[in-house]
């Protein structure tokens, strides 16, 4: 019989997702603690802040696009522009992150593979880029389970922890833009004669 926790878990879409990993664990009291993690990184630091604040200007986009037409759209055109800094900030860090890794990913957590064996109730610093939109995110999650592999490789499943609501609705929207792509791709695809 599934638990409590297995019930919320599974509150969440899951998809399979190809995204940059890294992880690092945590102990004593950054493990305990509950504010914000922050990277040694400045590029990937730079990239999480150009996505929250990007989330959290959305509605003043929307509040001068209904008085102001004009301004508005260049208001557009400089936020893309941004997001094209950010996408090559993103591949930069791609090199240092590793190459992307295949992993199962929902609001509530990620699940991946890892050579190393995780003990259960760990918790970690999980640090990803989410493509193509170049999302970089440093997540504080604990190890829910750990499974031996075939190929000497160990199946990490975790839980986000003390997620805020921006870092929440981010994953949720990278999540739906990747259910739509997926749709569109299946439906351009030719059926069998």
């Amino acid at each position: 019989m599934p638990t409590q926790d297995e019930d919320d878990r599974r509150e969440y879409y899951r998809i399979d997702d190809t995204i940059a990993l890294e992880f690092t664990p945590l102990s004593g009291a950054d493990a305990l603690a509950s504010d914000e993690l922050h990277d040694s990184s400045p590029l990937f630091n730079l990239l999480s802040e150009l996505h929250l604040m990007d989330f959290e200007s959305q509605h003043l986009l929307r509040h001068i696009s209904e008085r102001d037409r004009t301004l508005a759209n260049y208001l557009k055109v400089v936020n893309k522009r941004i997001d094209l800094l950010g996408q090559a900030v993103a591949l930069s860090l791609m090199r240092d992150i590793g190459s992307p890794k295949q992993v199962t990913l929902s609001e509530g957590g990620v699940s991946f593979n890892s050579p190393h064996n995780i003990a259960i109730d760990s918790h970690l610093a999980i640090k990803i880029v989410l493509m193509p939109q170049a999302l970089g995110l440093l997540l504080r999650a604990k190890v829910i389970h750990c499974r031996p592999l075939a190929d000497e490789q160990f199946e990490i499943g975790t839980e986000f922890e003390a997620l805020t609501d921006a870092q929440r609705q981010l994953l949720a929207r990278h999540i739906l833009q990747k259910q739509a792509l997926e749709r569109r791709q299946a439906r351009e695809q030719p059926t069998p004669s």
